[in-house]
């Protein structure tokens, strides 16, 4: 609400929220919830909304994570960069398949000193666990 008052579109969006468990329906600024019968069609498309935002926001969360931590660790090695760690996911995938990656497949994507790279970066992080 504090977005929308910001924006000035009070009165031109409706907002409610729905409460997992009873699902009960609140309106901004309303302390009385309101309740619709498990079984009507209105409840469903409610419900529906609710999962869908939820499972979209858990999904951008998890990807901008994943991104994260794949950039993070690919840049920190010396001579990987944008154009490196690319044309690396193109070839195997996600990071599991490049730590997985013989000297010879990553020598074919990256050439060879930056292939003993990243080979001799992910077997120091091997054996500091």
């Amino acid at each position: 609400m504090n977005a929308i008052r910001q924006l000035d579109l009070v009165g031109q969006i409706v907002v409610i929220g729905i409460a997992k468990r009873l699902e009960e329906i609140f309106y901004p600024g309303d302390p009385v919830p309101l309740y619709l019968d498990k079984n009507t069609s209105s409840l469903k498309i409610i419900q529906h909304l609710r999962n869908e935002a939820h499972r979209f926001g858990i999904s951008f969360h998890r990807d901008k994570r994943s991104k994260g931590a794949l950039v993070s660790q690919l840049t920190s090695i010396p001579g990987i960069g944008d154009k490196s760690m690319e044309s690396l996911m193109l070839q195997f995938r996600s990071l599991s398949g490049i730590k997985s990656a013989t000297l010879e497949e990553l020598t074919g994507v990256v050439g060879a000193a930056r292939a003993k790279a990243i080979v001799e970066f992910f077997s120091k992080e091997e054996t500091q666990k």
